[in-house]
């Protein structure tokens, strides 16, 4: 089967968990794929849980209380395995039931959601782990694709205006709101679809890193389909 990320100077593919782990970002690299088909009847599970909220966080005992044919069976050992992998690896990974995020519509001439293209940030060395095992996934765009709003002069003006402290502090002001985390797409942009069932790695903005944080954005959900995402 021919790999849809082969090619892409902004990822590498991976087979492996301890490949997709060790290995540093550098240059335009900044996503890493460990690139999987899975077997198993994910749907089943999405199906048998409960989504309290928008976003309903799931535990190992909520996915364990479940009953599942041999298909849904097989799609919870390999969620329980990931689970696993990651926490035996030092992050905290969240499996999330996912109606929708949150919208963000305070502004009309800038977004902050996670609908918008954007980076993580982080004041210690981390990285973002995620990945859809059903529902819609996520899409990433290469940062010579992009532009930071905050350097779009239409958009830089308005946030002056919202700023009512002292010119010093605007770049403060950006940071504190995140407001300089979301980029705006190009018109030639070409996003990547993160797929399901692989699991990414991809570059915070931290400290110490030393490629480019990865833009990245949540997709619009399907109507009537849940997503179930991995996520830390």
């Amino acid at each position: 089967m021919t790999n849809p990320f082969s090619g892409n100077t902004q990822i590498q593919v991976v087979s492996t968990f301890s490949e997709l782990v060790d290995a540093n970002f550098q240059g335009e690299m900044n996503a890493l794929c460990w690139s999987r088909n899975l077997p198993g009847d994910f749907k089943e599970i999405v199906a048998k849980l409960d989504l309290e909220e928008n976003i309903t966080e799931v535990s190992v005992e909520d996915l364990l209380a479940l009953q599942l044919s041999e298909q849904g069976h097989l799609a919870r050992e390999i969620i329980l395995k990931d689970m696993q992998l990651l926490t035996d690896y030092g992050a905290s990974p969240s499996l999330n039931l996912l109606k929708c995020y949150e919208r963000d519509d305070e502004f009309d001439f800038i977004s902050t959601d996670v609908y918008s293209y954007h980076v993580d940030r982080s004041p210690i060395e981390t990285d973002t782990f995620l990945c859809t095992y059903h529902g819609a996934a996520s899409d990433i765009l290469p940062n010579d694709q992009v532009e930071q709003k905050i350097l779009i002069p239409e958009i830089r003006e308005q946030l002056k205006q919202l700023h009512e402290g002292p010119e010093t502090e605007f770049e403060r002001f950006l940071e504190e709101y995140f407001f300089d985390l979301h980029y705006q797409a190009k018109t030639d942009a070409k996003p990547v679809n993160l797929g399901l069932g692989n699991l990414w790695r991809l570059a915070v903005d931290h400290p110490t890193q030393q490629a480019l944080p990865c833009v990245h954005r949540a997709p619009v959900e399907s109507d009537g389909e849940y997503r179930l995402l991995l996520i830390c």
